[in-house]
């Protein structure tokens, strides 16, 4: 059973130049339990265990450690306090072995003698279970067992508070079931995990309490039994269950003729599950789900930008080889990733380079677009979609994030593409430049387009699409058309209360 409380945070804020990133949270572990942090992207549950590590000096707050209050400026500073944090990419030293990384950074002694040192590795992988050996060089061992060696070490290290950042990520379930094996264990030493996760059935199945934080603030702190799924959905999303006024949808629309593009049993590397997948030409669908439910995950395996693992896919009818960007480019598929920073935009590029860019590498490098042909391209469309620039060769990198959008949206306008995917195109724009996005959207959709449309704001969803997949934790967990289209209706069915 949890004990005594092992770390309070009370009154947490943090803020950036701009942005109010914490205002005012209260945390609380106690030892031997295993807490959810729930949230939303940029609820703030990054920042604060940022501040709980010493990467960043929080504003204002106070941090408790078994009661007493103690000054973090460091991440070192924490594990010397006892606070060790296990991050979903794992920062060892893969070229060394296990036994070195369980000791390195502690002493000389390890790497002088080094019997003992693999004999205490050898003590430590058999009291946590884990199956490797201690002189097996990291890099060979599986990721799960690569996560476990992190969590021995740190809880070796005398690590009263134990911070897991997304260690499932990169999981399969007989990965999942070992981790979880070892998180009960150093419950029962008296060990508090802070288990941060967007995988719902895992909160579930393995915690005692969940903290939700919504915009940087508190939502609440809940026991596990008295907080139902679509409860927990409902409180990270921001809309109550009992909303009177629901959002209309457009209703189930009736689509003729063959899918321009259809999925069979469609996996990728990523861990999206086998799923099948159609759209009609016209037709504006989408992928809903929570953060890492594997929404976006599933775009990009039908763009091939992640490694394809299993199915088959058909365009028009006829099936169709699709593993690459490129050859989904040449099958006219347009793609507007999540990111558009790390995965969109160019930013040292103007924006005419940015608008031709796609276009340009479908015809080939060594055949590239007259001076005069990219000038006519970009004025088109920095017109035809209001780009507001102030000239077409300014570096896309100056413009807005709404400006930066629609000069992506326009790159693959250019390509005249049969089926465009919209990852996030609205996120962290303005409201006019929002519903203008809408509207081109539905334009094109009137034009014959298809568009699969991804949003993490449901009304967003419900005025645009026709059709939505529902995604839970990289599974399809339903399909939802017509009068199902409501927001009740899609967070029971991502909290799985709908089959």
């Amino acid at each position: 059973m949890p004990g005594e409380i092992a770390l309070s945070m009370k009154g947490v804020s943090k803020s950036f130049p701009g942005v109010r990133a914490l205002q005012n949270v209260d945390f609380s572990l106690r030892s031997g339990e295993i807490h959810a942090l729930m949230g939303e992207n940029g609820a703030g549950k990054s920042t604060l265990i940022k501040v709980l590590t010493g990467v960043y000096s929080g504003d204002s707050g106070e941090i408790k450690l078994g009661g007493k209050s103690v000054i973090i400026k460091s991440p070192q500073g924490a594990q010397e306090i006892g606070i060790s944090t296990v991050y979903q990419e794992i920062t060892l030293c893969p070229n060394l072995t296990v036994a070195e990384n369980i000791y390195i950074g502690r002493g000389k002694k390890a790497f002088v003698n080094w019997r003992w040192m693999e004999k205490g590795a050898a003590s430590i992988l058999e009291r946590f279970q884990i199956p490797v050996k201690a002189t097996q060089q990291l890099a060979k061992c599986s990721i799960a067992v690569q996560q476990m060696v992190a969590i021995a070490r740190a809880v070796d290290m005398d690590c009263k508070v134990l911070i897991l950042d997304e260690p499932t990520s990169s999981l399969d379930e007989q990965e999942v079931l070992k981790l979880f094996g070892l998180m009960r264990d150093l419950k029962s030493r008296g060990v508090g995990i802070i288990f941060v996760t967007h995988f719902l059935d895992q909160v579930y199945e393995v915690c005692d309490r969940i903290t939700v934080l919504r915009n940087g603030e508190l939502v609440g702190e809940y026991e596990i039994k008295d907080l139902p799924r679509v409860e927990l959905v409902s409180k990270m999303m921001g809309k109550e269950l009992d909303e009177i006024s629901q959002i209309a949808s457009p209703g189930e629309k009736k689509f003729e003729g063959e899918p321009v593009y259809e999925a069979l049993g469609l996996s990728s590397a990523s861990g999206v599950k086998p799923f099948d997948f159609f759209i009609k030409k016209g037709e504006v669908n989408g992928f809903t789900g929570l953060l890492g439910s594997g929404r976006s995950e599933s775009v990009r395996a039908i763009f091939g930008a992640d490694k394809i693992i299993g199915g088959k896919v058909k365009i028009n009818g006829k099936e169709a080889k699709i593993s690459s960007p490129i050859q989904a480019m040449k099958q006219g598929i347009g793609y507007l990733p999540e990111d558009r920073k790390s995965d969109g935009i160019i930013d040292d590029l103007s924006v005419r380079d940015n608008i031709i860019v796609a276009l340009q590498v479908m015809k080939g490098f060594f055949r590239p677009f007259s001076k005069s042909e990219a000038e006519r391209f970009a004025d088109t469309y920095i017109e035809a979609l209001g780009i507001k620039t102030a000239s077409k060769n300014t570096p896309i990198k100056s413009l807005s994030g709404g400006n930066q959008q629609k000069v992506i949206l326009a790159r693959w306008l250019l390509t005249n593409p049969q089926y465009l995917i919209l990852d996030e195109p609205t996120r962290g724009i303005d409201v006019g430049t929002k519903l203008e996005i809408q509207k081109i959207v539905l334009k094109l959709a009137a034009d014959g387009v298809c568009v699969t449309f991804i949003s993490s704001e449901i009304e967003e969803m419900l005025r645009t699409c026709s059709r939505l997949i529902v995604m839970r934790d990289r599974n399809v967990a339903g399909e939802l058309l017509g009068s199902e289209l409501t927001q009740d209706h899609i967070m029971r069915t991502i909290a799985g209360e709908v089959k």
